[in-house]
């Protein structure tokens, strides 16, 4: 088997798709720590970052901060080269039957985890059939992995496993390539105390190993010595150049900066934009930055009940913001605004519809008051039937980045002083979170993902069964084009369907506030070398290529 052979029109869509992401990447810029020079092994780096993850499980993976922790510890069959296509990582190359049904994959026979379990056919088994157990991974099984059936994977030979889909299904290689994909040891599967929170207990086949975790402060990785099998791709080959790593969780911007201003860290994630000229003018330090992929930054408006089950009310709410100036505000010019559901980096991205909506503050004064939310009240709220037009938006701490907190704020004054719309803004545990989306005690539902592949990520967000629909907007039609974007592997067609679903979604119901595309930022010491965004992804890497000059 040649590696990542296919059928002539499968290699054929997936060269041209290949060809698409690499004219929408949005790879990072900015400096480089050329100082640094060759790289050395040894040492250890401390690394400040903003999120602390609330799993280290790859499978319960669903923080894009916490992204470049999974890579440490963990790696999937496949991973993506920098024009997007696909390339071995623990399989060696897989072929796809001309129905598209079926995929066979041949893994690396060199792999162990860290606890010396061996790698092979039987534990990629192990991890589908713990993917697929009832309330495992409920947000996965409901979609990414919806057109697996009853028979999902079988053992053909150690070094080869088959995955049989029940309808052709484009994402499914982007499922091997993602961080749920990522491979646990058949023994952290049966004996970890806890799976789903991960751990020291529940291991990989990464060039580190996670020793130690203290909630609240920080997470410790040490080389795994006898790694030796980086995709082709990575920086280099063999063991990690640093010993050890440690993440410190500094939530604070002010304190992140601060850390590595004053060398108590250095590298940190997460520069925001009242400090990126500070660094860029540190003689001592690099800021580099990339645009991730997958789904814009959005407010999604749930049209469950009243008010937003109208969609007047929810274009008055778009057309109240004045997106650019608020940005502006708030991010002092690094922000890319976004226009649509999908991020700008991604070839299934519709420009039509930049500059169609919004900054109109006459218009949504006009829709709202044919909505009948024509009244005022001493505070200056709209009321229909002496009810205040109230909005309500929670947000889960530990998926607050990026001064989103801050951003709320600016929306939240734009709405009140265009339209007279009342936003609430409540930042709260994730506990308290899921439990008001639960009740249907909200309005508004933020989110962004930096899926690889959009769809992906859309088929959470918009599916009507899709974990996070939020909107609770249900509709045979945009089912059936996600379904289509799912199912074919031709880039042109799958532009089509992507554009009708942005259509639908962003122009006919409206059932969004698109904000902008999500971008990470990374500073660290000039003697740092080897730090690196995921091609494709755009977040920022693991700590493999990373060293420390001398």
């Amino acid at each position: 088997m040649l590696p990542f052979s296919r059928t002539p029109r499968l290699a054929a869509a997936a060269a041209a798709l290949a060809l698409a992401l690499t004219a929408c990447s949005g790879g990072g810029t900015g400096d480089t720590a050329d100082s640094a020079g060759q790289p050395v092994a040894g040492g250890a780096l401390t690394w400040g970052i903003e999120t602390e993850p609330i799993t280290f499980n790859p499978h319960q993976y669903a923080q894009a901060k916490a992204r470049l922790l999974v890579w440490n510890s963990f790696e999937a069959l496949l991973t993506h080269d920098a024009d997007g296509g696909f390339v071995p990582w623990l399989a060696t190359g897989y072929q796809v039957s001309p129905d598209g049904l079926v995929y066979t994959v041949k893994l690396r026979t060199d792999v162990t985890f860290h606890d010396g379990e061996k790698f092979d056919a039987a534990a990629v088994k192990a991890n589908f059939d713990q993917l697929l157990q009832p309330g495992y991974a409920p947000a996965l099984r409901g979609v990414q992995l919806r057109n697996l059936g009853s028979v999902t994977v079988t053992v053909t030979d150690p070094a080869t496993v088959t995955i049989t889909l029940t309808a052709p299904d484009v994402l499914i290689l982007d499922f091997l390539a993602s961080p749920q994909g990522a491979q646990i040891s058949p023994k952290s599967l049966r004996e970890a105390k806890n799976l789903k929170a991960g751990g020291p207990d529940v291991v990989g086949t990464g060039p580190f190993v996670l020793d130690r975790y203290t909630p609240g402060q920080e997470v410790h990785y040490r080389k795994y010595p006898a790694y030796h099998w980086a995709p082709a791709n990575a920086g280099h080959q063999g063991a990690a150049y640093l010993d050890e790593v440690t993440y410190r969780f500094l939530k604070e911007s002010s304190v992140r900066v601060g850390a590595l201003t004053s060398g108590q860290v250095q590298v940190i994630e997460g520069v925001p934009a009242t400090d990126q000229d500070l660094v860029k003018t540190t003689p001592q330090l690099a800021l580099n930055k990339s645009l991730n992929s997958g789904s814009a930054y959005s407010y999604y408006f749930n049209t469950g009940h009243a008010p937003f089950d109208d969609v007047r009310v929810r274009r008055a709410f778009r057309d109240a913001v004045d997106v650019d100036a608020v940005l502006q505000a708030v991010y002092r010019g690094t922000a890319t605004r976004a226009w649509s559901v999908i991020g700008p980096t991604s070839p299934l991205y519709d420009k039509r519809f930049e500059g169609s909506y919004g900054n109109n503050a006459a218009n949504a004064d006009k829709l709202l008051d044919e909505a009948g939310w024509s009244g005022r009240d001493a505070e200056g709220f709209r009321t229909r039937d002496g009810k205040r037009l109230t909005v309500r938006v929670v947000q889960s701490a530990p998926y607050v980045r990026d001064r989103r907190d801050i951003l709320a704020q600016a929306v939240q004054a734009a709405v009140k002083q265009s339209a007279g719309i009342d936003l609430k803004v409540s930042i709260v545990d994730q506990g308290t979170a899921t439990a008001a989306i639960a009740a249907n005690e909200f309005e508004i539902f933020d989110n962004s993902r930096a899926d690889t592949d959009a769809g992906a990520a859309l088929n959470l967000l918009l599916f009507s069964t899709g974990a996070i629909n939020r909107t609770n907007y249900k509709d045979p039609e945009l089912d059936g084009l996600l379904a289509a974007g799912q199912a074919t592997g031709d880039p042109a067609k799958r532009v089509s369907v992507y554009s009708d679903i942005q259509r639908l979604t962003v122009a006919d119901q409206a059932l969004l506030l698109p904000l902008y595309a999500p971008a990470d930022q990374i500073g660290a010491a000039r003697t740092i070398g080897g730090i690196g965004f995921e091609p494709t992804a755009g977040v920022p890497g693991s700590a493999y290529n990373i060293w420390i000059g001398k």
